[in-house]
């Protein structure tokens, strides 16, 4: 299982601050960073710079919304983005939550799966065949795409429940998880991926999980922050379905938090569940002020892989 690291998702940082944790990031080892694109910066765009300052760290999205957004504005951006990243972009999308989409940005939230499915299709055909002709129930698209030196890259969503990892298996090369568990990921996220992939035909998809972690000697600590700091999701459908699921109360449950020896025990877990890569969500433990460095260090001295 490759270890990457999550970036991004709001915290103030600016597009060259970001950049810089990226360019350490391949630095010290890291095979790839995710960006989240969520309230604040662009991820997107913010990629499209760090390509410029790096060389061979894999610059992936989780993930870019995609209602807000039409698939052939960005199928474009991201097809200019791989090209500026020398070929690194790995482009995760998904729906985001209907708490967003509707309530917040006015976009009927409907159809989650015709959408996907043809959303997908369109970003596809346009970032590999630079052509798509698509005449769907929610999107009606007959165009080209022409981006000089553009080259395929892996294309994947964030897909938790049986259908979505169902329309993954099919389309995508891979899944990206958060919030779940190694219980839910080796009993349910998996087995539907993997039996959708060859059913199609297609290679193994990458399952890319996603967890809070924070190396401490101060375990209750850590997990009294993460109740706070990841409260909301356990409040969004798809991600109680996946704790009740894991069969515990809160995201605090599955935070990996500990000493050295306890959070490779759980990174080991996630990898024997099926997980194929793992981007950590490192945060501070509060009282001890070493807790980040600390889970950077230990991070970056699995040399990538676990």
């Amino acid at each position: 299982m490759k270890i990457g690291l999550a970036l991004g998702g709001g915290d103030g940082e600016t597009p060259q601050q970001l950049v810089d944790r990226i360019v350490q990031a391949e630095k010290d080892g890291f095979p790839s960073v995710w960006l989240a694109n969520i309230f604040s910066l662009d991820a997107l765009t913010v990629l499209a710079l760090a390509g410029e300052k790096t060389t061979t760290i894999e610059l992936g999205t989780a993930v870019v919304p995609t209602y807000p957004r039409h698939p052939h504005s960005l199928a474009q951006q991201a097809a200019t983005v791989n090209v500026a990243c020398g070929g690194r972009l790995a482009l995760g999308l998904g729906r985001s939550h209907q708490i967003v989409i509707e309530t917040m940005f006015g976009i009927p939230y409907d159809k989650p799966i015709t959408h996907m499915r043809e959303y997908l299709t369109i970003v596809r055909d346009l970032t590999r065949e630079g052509q798509c002709s698509v005449d769907g129930k929610m999107y009606k698209v007959n165009a080209p795409l022409t981006v000089g030196g553009a080259k395929p890259f892996p294309l994947l969503i964030g897909a938790l429940m049986p259908k979505m990892l169902e329309l993954c298996g099919e389309l995508c090369d891979g899944t990206l998880t958060w919030m779940s568990g190694a219980k839910y990921i080796e009993q349910s996220i998996a087995p539907a991926l993997n039996a959708a992939a060859e059913k199609a035909g297609r290679p193994k998809p990458r399952l890319v999980a996603s967890l809070p972690i924070s190396v401490t000697s101060d375990v209750d600590a850590a997990k009294e922050f993460a109740a706070k700091a990841f409260q909301v999701y356990g409040t969004l459908p798809v991600y109680r379905a996946c704790l009740d699921a894991e069969g515990v109360d809160g995201p605090e449950d599955l935070a990996l938090v500990g000493d050295e020896d306890k959070v490779r025990k759980g990174l080991a877990r996630l990898a024997a569940s099926g997980a194929t890569d793992f981007y950590g969500a490192v945060f501070p433990t509060p009282g001890d002020d070493g807790s980040n460095q600390r889970t950077l260090d230990f991070l970056a001295g699995l040399s990538g892989s676990i």
